[in-house]
């Protein structure tokens, strides 16, 4: 006789509710019963975020057909990508500490802190698995750790994740963050996402780009974003039926919702991602390098002095191209 699936009941709040699970599965089903404080206050009254219709909105045939078609990409992105990615041989930056910096590092620390304080007192602490939680960790490290070919290369990679902040303006999804301040965190996160990385752009340095026409890192960057998505994400939010970042169920008001929806993301992520990655530097390069109010070096690779007059800024890249720099430009 087959054992009986685990039932997800709402309670007069709309958090999940355990119960009426046979004694074989709460035998069976020890593991996840012991991170229950994790994921039991998802909010279940709103549709399509949590509970067995989310989790069987897609066949079992079809999840592992779709992912094993997708990681025959993953694989090619990653390996074609790896072979093609280069960094700077000799990277010329002015060693020393900026308040800005220090400034940004501490905000985002304290935004970060109580985002997972809110999610620890709500029972929601799954939600950390969020890309977007796990790009601004990634900045942290970028904004505190010293200068080092592995700075250069998770920054290049992170400019890839850019879809997160956009999307989470575009569509916002805060229905399940019952506090303001827990609201408002949403909104000064993201935001911050796009600050931290054009301030380093403005640093250089370490903080430097590949050509616009080099497509290799967004390549392996996408590689990676969909490794973490269909290899980690799926694999967490299955058994738990938790929808994150829609990877068990179509969003409301996707677009492309049905049973292809997460193969139409494949296709429509797949071009987002990089067209806003090229789209920031290019921008940040036209801020920073061309338009005179916000002009405050000559090229976007050119470390920043500690006065920020252009002039020095000048003086500071002809020095580094006559020590032999390697770095890459947005032209």
């Amino acid at each position: 006789m087959a054992a009986s699936k685990p039932t997800i009941a709402k309670g007069p709040d709309g958090r999940l509710r355990g119960g009426g699970e046979p004694e074989e599965f709460q035998s069976g089903g020890a593991i996840m019963t012991m991170f229950e404080w994790a994921y039991d206050g998802v909010n279940a009254s709103i549709p399509r975020n949590v509970g067995p219709e989310c989790a069987n909105y897609l066949s079992p045939k079809r999840r592992i057909i779709e992912t094993l078609f997708i990681s025959i990409f993953i694989v090619i992105f990653l390996v074609w990508g790896y072979r093609h990615i280069n960094l700077p041989t000799k990277v010329s930056y002015v060693n020393h500490d900026r308040v800005g910096r220090r400034v940004l590092l501490i905000i985002m620390s304290l935004v970060l802190g109580m985002e997972i304080g809110f999610k620890f007192t709500s029972r929601t602490v799954i939600y950390i698995l969020n890309p977007c939680h796990v790009t601004t960790a990634v900045q942290l490290y970028l904004l505190a750790a010293d200068p080092s070919p592995t700075v250069t290369a998770i920054f290049r990679i992170h400019l890839n994740f850019m879809n997160g902040p956009l999307l989470a303006y575009l569509f916002p999804e805060t229905e399940s963050r019952r506090i303001f301040a827990d609201k408002a965190m949403y909104y000064i996160q993201h935001g911050l996402m796009v600050v931290i990385p054009y301030y380093l752009l403005r640093i250089g340095g370490v903080y430097n780009v590949e050509r616009l026409s080099d497509m290799s890192w967004s390549v392996f960057s996408y590689g990676i974003n969909l490794a973490y998505h269909f290899w980690v994400i799926q694999v967490i939010a299955l058994p738990v039926q938790v929808n994150l970042s829609h990877m068990l169920c179509a969003a409301i008001l996707d677009p492309f919702e049905g049973q292809y929806y997460r193969v139409w993301t494949f296709v429509h992520q797949g071009i987002l991602c990089p067209l806003l990655s090229k789209l920031f530097c290019y921008v940040s390069n036209f801020l920073l390098t061309k338009f005179p109010p916000t002009r405050v070096k000559p090229t976007l690779d050119c470390a920043l002095a500690r006065n920020n007059r252009v002039e020095d800024n000048e003086r500071l890249h002809e020095d580094a191209n006559t020590s032999g720099n390697g770095h890459t430009h947005v032209n």
